[in-house]
């Protein structure tokens, strides 16, 4: 098994570090890791939820660290990846390339997108409630994965944990982020800290707040690939969900990539 979804401390809203996850991910059966802190913003346009600037060269030292514990094991040692999960803002597209990219070396972007801007303002994914938010959640998407800079968008069917119906504003906006994925051939990941979430009171139902299964029936119709990530904020989290995530793409046909498309190596799908 592979994760390319992983946490620390540093994001302020998980714990432990590199060091505990690549433990753990030993005792999973893990064979490669990657670690997507959310990376640090240059401005205060996104409040919540990721590293402060001079935590990145940390992030990134405790992660070369890591690796070169594991290539010294040989045989015996895991493949450990440096990313970060990323917001999107086109103003941002020199310093993801030029400075995550480039400076510090990041070999992967996760598009997550947390946050999608209506009218200059940032409105929470988590939390959307109209037809106008959930265009403007897809238009976010489209984007971020049109930019070319990411190699998979995280968990796209977020906006069903604020959106609890899925009527026709629910599929269209999924129709949007599936066509924007696919005509970008960027991957997109069946989300297992979703099945971990407490449920939300749906009109069907209980459900998680996503994967939501309509979305993953939908994606069928469209020629994408889908790759499982534990969204792991716990080291005992880094494998849970995974072998779930895959049943659920598989259930509905969708194709499973067995590793994340990495720029410097080939793409394995």
């Amino acid at each position: 098994m592979k994760n390319y979804h992983t946490h620390t401390y540093r994001c302020g809203h998980a714990i432990g570090d590199v060091d505990d996850y690549v433990q753990a991910a030993r005792k999973a059966g893990l064979s490669e890791l990657g670690f997507s802190d959310h990376m640090p913003h240059p401005d205060p346009r996104w409040p919540l939820s990721h590293m402060l600037s001079d935590e990145l060269p940390g992030y990134v030292a405790a992660v070369g660290r890591a690796r070169a514990l594991e290539e010294a094991r040989g045989s015996k040692g895991i493949s450990i990846l440096l990313g970060l999960e990323c917001e999107w803002s086109a103003g941002l597209e020199a310093f993801y390339r030029e400075e995550l990219m480039g400076a510090f070396g990041v070999e992967y972007l996760l598009a997550g997108i947390h946050y999608c801007e209506i009218d200059g303002d940032f409105v929470d994914s988590f939390s959307l409630r109209s037809a106008r938010e959930l265009r403007a959640y897809a238009r976010q998407v489209e984007g971020a994965v049109s930019s070319g800079l990411f190699a998979c968008l995280a968990h796209p069917d977020v906006f069903m944990n604020g959106y609890l119906p899925w009527d026709d504003e629910a599929e269209a906006c999924a129709r949007d982020v599936l066509a924007a994925c696919e005509a970008a051939k960027v991957p997109i990941e069946v989300n297992g800290n979703g099945l971990r979430k407490r449920r939300v009171p749906a009109p069907e139902g209980l459900r998680p707040p996503y994967p939501h299964v309509r979305f993953w029936e939908l994606a069928a119709d469209y020629d994408v690939t889908a790759i499982a990530g534990s969204d792991a904020h716990r080291p005992c989290d880094v494998g849970a969900g995974l072998e779930a995530c895959r049943a659920l793409a598989g259930n509905f046909g969708v194709r499973l990539a067995e590793s994340l498309p990495i720029a410097s190596r080939a793409p394995a799908l």
